[in-house]
């Protein structure tokens, strides 16, 4: 890793407090910011972003590194269909070198369109092999084995007893969490109401807090699954999920399409947060999220991709343009506008994570997670007098040139330095194979 970086010439974009988008160079020393409109200093590598958008790597608060190979091989199904008929035995079909090609392949795609750092849930077994991946690519991840103690048409490779659940967590938290200066973490990642026991909410609740570590769960995705959590407690998703504790500021609940009021004004009031994956809930039919709702009601809110077979991609230029869209067809024309929608990829997913002290914009003593952006391609020209504009309705994957992480540059030039491209699709595609042949579809 070079001890400093020098970016020059490149336009700015700092999400800070004041959004201020300048142009000028940004200095990397030691993997944090030394300083933002930096004076043309000496550096170990120099890059010239003339031409460029510079601004904070972007922070994805959904994903599933698990169901990267299962991309094209479970469409046009509603989610408990998707789940049962197709991700589920998918997921029990995989094997430690399975789960190894499918997290390598999701995280060079993530770091490919400027995706920095995100969150993300594994399936049941072999978690250790997307810690291993996270570590090794240089990515920043805060990552949860899947948990599951319960469920109808569960295969039985996912049907976890609730001790051993909680062991297998707990022993990976104590071996991965903080790795690599923090920029690995571990949290709890119970699946989602339906496939968990009240008990162990109950505990990954209480263990949560004592540890000092995420939850990371799903919510009001689909209305067959609220449907069943009414039938099943009585009471409403988010209510039920609140009175076992699993919400607060450490708590980030993916989805929540169909949220009534109260449960909105619980999730304000706890301070819990939110993943809006508008390609997911779109490709499954799930429905639209009141986003604009939830932000003006003091909800936070964040983006992510989901996972590779219910989006096909694993694309923030994608989230961030279609929900800025969703928005406006759902409130009009002035909801969540191009600058709300950036501070939601960068900022917003930081807040989510902890971590807003530490990355999601460009500002001085943060750790460098940065990303370089053409602007001038076709489809971004003429040169925008608007960045911020460009960036979230015209900008795409391919524009991003250089990610840096923690001070180290993982691609450069859209070439991976951290991981072998050609080696991660062959890869893949062996894998995905042997997959698909282990599960039967």
């Amino acid at each position: 890793m070079s001890n400093s970086i020098l970016i020059k010439n490149g336009t700015l974009v700092t999400m800070d407090e004041r959004d201020a988008v300048t142009d000028g160079s940004l200095l990397i020393r030691d993997g944090r910011i030394a300083a933002v409109c930096a004076s043309d200093s000496e550096a170990d590598v120099v890059i010239d972003a003339a031409g460029c958008a510079v601004l904070p790597g972007f922070v994805q608060s959904h994903i599933h590194l698990c169901q990267t190979l299962f991309r094209g091989s479970a469409d046009d199904l509603a989610l408990i269909d998707w789940l049962k008929k197709r991700v589920w035995p998918m997921e029990a079909a995989h094997t430690h070198e399975s789960l190894r090609a499918s997290a390598r392949l999701g995280v060079a795609e993530l770091i490919k369109g400027g995706t920095t750092c995100a969150l993300t849930m594994e399936t049941v077994n072999h978690t250790e092999a997307v810690f291993r991946v996270v570590e090794e690519s240089g990515f920043r991840a805060t990552v949860g084995k899947c948990m599951m103690d319960r469920g109808e048409e569960v295969p039985a490779a996912l049907h976890e007893e609730t001790e051993a659940s909680i062991r297998e967590s707990l022993a990976l938290l104590e071996a991965w969490h903080g790795r690599a200066s923090g920029r690995i973490r571990y949290c709890f990642a119970p699946r989602f109401a339906i496939s968990c026991t009240r008990g162990l909410l109950e505990r990954v609740a209480r263990l949560a807090v004592e540890r000092g570590v995420m939850i990371h769960t799903h919510a009001s995705e689909n209305r067959t699954e609220i449907e069943i959590v009414e039938r099943e407690t009585g009471q409403r998703n988010v209510v039920y999920l609140d009175e076992l504790g699993l919400t607060g500021a450490h708590v980030l609940l993916a989805h929540c399409v169909h949220l009534d009021d109260v449960e909105i004004e619980v999730l304000s009031r706890t301070g819990t947060h939110v993943a809006h994956c508008p390609s997911s809930n779109l490709k499954l039919g799930s429905g639209l999220a009141r986003v604009a709702l939830m932000l003006e009601r003091g909800v936070s809110v964040s983006f992510g991709a989901d996972g590779a077979p219910c989006n096909n991609r694993l694309d923030m230029w994608t989230e961030m343009r279609t929900a800025a869209l969703l928005q406006k067809a759902l409130g009009g024309a002035e909801a969540l506008p191009a600058r709300q929608a950036l501070r939601l990829a960068t900022m917003g997913g930081a807040r989510a994570l902890g971590l807003d002290t530490e990355i999601g914009s460009l500002e001085t003593g943060k750790r460098a997670d940065v990303s370089i952006v053409k602007l001038d391609q076709l489809h971004s020209a003429p040169r925008p007098a608007e960045i911020v504009s460009a960036l979230v309705y015209s900008t795409q994957s391919s524009d991003v040139q250089t990610v840096i992480i923690d001070g180290q540059i993982v691609m450069r030039d859209r070439q991976l330095l951290t991981l072998d491209e050609n080696q991660v699709i062959a890869e893949a595609n062996r894998e995905a194979a042997l997959l698909m042949s282990r599960a039967g579809i």
